[in-house]
């Protein structure tokens, strides 16, 4: 019995069954820490031009606007976050008030043909960051 060449195709079967899993596992952490540096951004961001607006309603548009345009850097769709500001005391807009900006983000997996309605997201992702409302502004 004559062999010759099953060899280079086996080893092209078993190099493809084994590169293409790892190959999406490294895009999906890529994608996972790609989510992470947009939430820290997004967060941080969110937080300093809360504290810089007028009065509050500007304040959570400016801070989602914020988001939206940090997440879009990296990607993202600003429909697959959510922003959350507290304040500590209420009144967010006296001076001296602790506010805390966090985002939430759920990283899509890549590469998924589903419809936007039926997106599996890889993990979600989540940050916070803090600004103190200054006393002049």
């Amino acid at each position: 019995m004559h062999e010759q060449g099953s060899a280079v195709v086996e080893f092209t079967f078993l190099a493809l069954l084994l590169m293409v899993p790892l190959v999406y596992f490294i895009i999906t952490v890529g994608q996972i820490q790609g989510g992470s540096f947009a939430v820290v951004g997004a967060a941080d961001q969110a937080a300093k031009v809360y504290v810089a607006q007028p009065d509050a309603s500007s304040a959570q548009a400016a801070a989602e606007q914020a988001v939206a345009i940090a997440l879009a850097d990296f990607g993202h769709r600003p429909e697959e976050a959510t922003v959350a500001i507290s304040c500590d005391p209420a009144d967010c807009q006296a001076a001296g008030t602790v506010v805390t900006a966090n985002v939430r983000l759920a990283v899509p997996l890549p590469f998924v043909p589903f419809p936007d309605g039926l997106r599996l997201s890889a993990t979600e992702v989540e940050a916070s960051a803090t600004q103190v409302v200054g006393r002049f502004r």
